[in-house]
This record gives structure tokens, C-alpha cells and sequence, in this order.
């Protein structure tokens, strides 16, 4: 997928455990996991502000675009 979740990197900048920052925004641990391992298809407005908030980062921080390769135009 070419939407990348960056919520690991924020922690390890900011020493937070996951368990901390799912008490902090308000979400189970395993949802937290979902979208720390790139599974979760969408993300809340309320849920991307709250990490940004308990992170204290802005939403670029965390959601990275990586475009799809481009099929080689050699054909």
C-alpha cells in the first residue's frame, strides 16, 4: 500500500511504549497495533488528531506516501 503508518518512529522519538500511547488516545492496544503495522484500511480524523496530540506532531509525521513503482515504459 503506498500509504505508510509511521506511529513507531514517533514513539522511539518521543520514548513512549504502546501501551502508554493507547491509554493516552483512547484506543485498545490491538487497534493501536493494527495501524502501527500498516493493517488497519482507514484512520479517523479523531483518532489522527489524538496521536498527533500525544505525540506532538503533525499528521506528515506520522502518514508517509510511497508512490507505486511505474511500470517500465520499455515494452
Amino acid at each position: 500500500m503506498p500509504i505508510v503508518v509511521n506511529i513507531d518512529v514517533m514513539m522511539a522519538k518521543r520514548k513512549m511504549s504502546a501501551g502508554t500511547l493507547a491509554e493516552k488516545i483512547g484506543i485498545t492496544p490491538a487497534n493501536l497495533s493494527i495501524l502501527k503495522n500498516n493493517k488497519a484500511k482507514a484512520v479517523r480524523f479523531t483518532t489522527l488528531y489524538a496521536l498527533c496530540r500525544a505525540l506532538d506532531c503533525q499528521p506528515g509525521d506520522i502518514l508517509e506516501y510511497i508512490p507505486d513503482e511505474a511500470p517500465d515504459s520499455s515494452d
